[in-house]
């Protein structure tokens, strides 16, 4: 494989793993602290990019403000859609078992597929890189790399790296870490388990909507774009463990090249090495690479 390709691809591969550490975090954080099989996670990250084609327009008329304030937007908005569904649907279902779980979340699966479709319509809809950002980098003579895909993976990169700092220096984050651990025991010391729960399902949305945001203009906005991403990043938890932040990035990033290179080397079989490569990890790892934490 030439160089300049090569390099080319492990880009691809990292803003590709990048985005779906942003959307799996989430989900394990949920699955992992809360014990919620939340299978609408995918449709935040619809909700998200949809946020970015919606409110693009409507941010630059009457806030004066680009493509960084429509991200902020996106991102406020869906931490208070987050905090209500928490409050309003997913308090209810600790104590209930996994199939009431599955129910809920797949009809409200359901629901949010049919506000889209009165909201917005069922067309395929484009969202504008912008304007600094829309140009290329030179590798080697003739080939070129979108500054936008570098754009995407500096700031994911940060959010990541905030996300990590979060978790693990902060109180909110020492207080995530032990309700996944003991949550009865939080509770007795005093801490608010309810209000926790709420924060943490908040930040987990909000984190699935702006990968979605932040994909918009590279990936176009259509119906049903939060399915496929939800079953990858079903098998990103698996492999990293449930709960796992530190695992959910590492197996983000092996299955980002295994897709990535297995799309250009092997064609015909790159549906399967992801999953091919999940199954090999399971036979020696079957709680996933690393322990909840």
């Amino acid at each position: 494989m030439d160089p300049v390709i090569f390099l080319i691809q492990c880009l691809n591969a990292v803003q590709y793993g990048l985005l779906l550490f942003l959307v799996a975090s989430g989900l394990t954080l949920i699955f992992g602290i809360m014990g919620i099989i939340n299978l609408a996670h995918g449709s935040f990250y619809m909700i998200g990019a949809y946020m970015a084609f919606a409110l693009g327009p409507l941010v630059e008329q009457y806030v004066g403000g680009g493509f960084v304030t429509t991200l902020l937007a996106c991102v406020i908005l869906s931490a208070i859609l987050g905090y209500f569904l928490e409050w309003a649907f997913y308090s209810y279902l600790y104590h209930r078992d996994h199939l009431q779980q599955v129910l809920m979340t797949y009809g409200l699966i359901l629901v949010f597929e049919e506000l889209r479709s009165i909201i917005i319509d069922n067309d395929v809809h484009g969202v504008d890189t912008p304007s600094w950002l829309s140009g290329a980098i030179s590798l080697g003579d003739i080939m070129t790399y979108p500054t936008y895909r570098l754009f995407i993976s500096v700031v994911c990169l940060v959010v990541a790296g905030l996300l990590y700092w979060l978790l693990t220096h902060t109180r909110l984050g020492m207080m995530i870490r032990a309700g996944a651990s003991n949550r009865d025991m939080i509770n007795s010391l005093g801490i608010d388990i309810n209000r926790l729960f709420r924060i943490v399902f908040a930040l987990g949305v909000a984190l699935a909507a702006f990968a979605g945001a932040i994909a918009a203009p590279v990936s176009s906005v259509y119906p049903g774009m939060g399915h496929s991403i939800l079953i990858i990043c079903f098998v990103v938890v698996v492999i990293g463990g449930i709960g796992s932040i530190k695992g959910a990035f590492v197996a983000a990033m092996l299955i980002g090249f295994v897709d990535t290179f297995g799309q250009v080397l092997f064609p015909q079989a790159a549906g399967v090495l992801v999953y091919v490569m999940m199954a090999a990890i399971l036979l020696f790892k079957p709680e996933g690479l690393f322990k909840q934490g």
